[in-house]
């Protein structure tokens, strides 16, 4: 056997092995993408929400921890086509592959600092491609409605719930 040959067959297949196991996903995963992907979209509600968290530690923690549930709620009312859009950016973006091809690097996204995911979403917000474009609009929309879903979040707005539909009745 030559050497070239050697060489060339053991790169084919660390490559495939390699996609091999990018692809592979256990069947323990499965049970987790019940909760939609909670860890991801609490490394995006910050970035999104900056300036209408509150400041206090247990206060913000409780006002994600709401985004989150909101967030659940909100993807089950999606058209079942946007919901499998949307399942398949999040597992791009939990996998090394697509997360290399989405923003550029292989660490993942709990692992970047704050500016860094700022950097990675205004990139997307003005690329050329109208595939990034959607996949922050659709991040974005579904985080700020999620948030402004809840009537506790009402007064950052300065929004009070109708009350004419409401019966005096005393």
């Amino acid at each position: 056997m030559k050497r070239r040959t050697f060489l060339t067959g053991a790169f084919a297949g660390t490559a495939a092995l390699a996609f091999g196991v990018n692809l592979y996903v256990p069947t323990s995963s499965i049970a987790t993408d019940d909760i939609h992907h909670r860890v991801l979209f609490s490394v995006f509600i910050p970035i999104f929400l900056d300036g209408s968290l509150p400041e206090v530690a247990n206060h913000r923690e409780m006002a994600i921890n709401r985004t989150l549930e909101a967030i659940s709620q909100s993807i089950t009312h999606l058209p079942q086509a946007q919901q499998d859009e949307l399942m398949e950016l999040l597992d791009l973006l939990e996998g090394r592959f697509g997360l290399l091809l989405l923003s550029g690097s292989m660490t993942p996204l709990l692992g970047r600092e704050p500016q860094q995911l700022i950097d990675m979403l205004e990139f997307w917000r003005y690329n050329f491609l109208d595939m990034l474009k959607m996949a922050y609009s659709g991040l974005r929309e579904l985080i700020m409605a999620s948030y402004y879903s809840c009537p506790e979040h009402w007064g950052n707005l300065r929004y009070a719930k109708p009350t004419f539909l409401v019966s005096n009745s005393n």
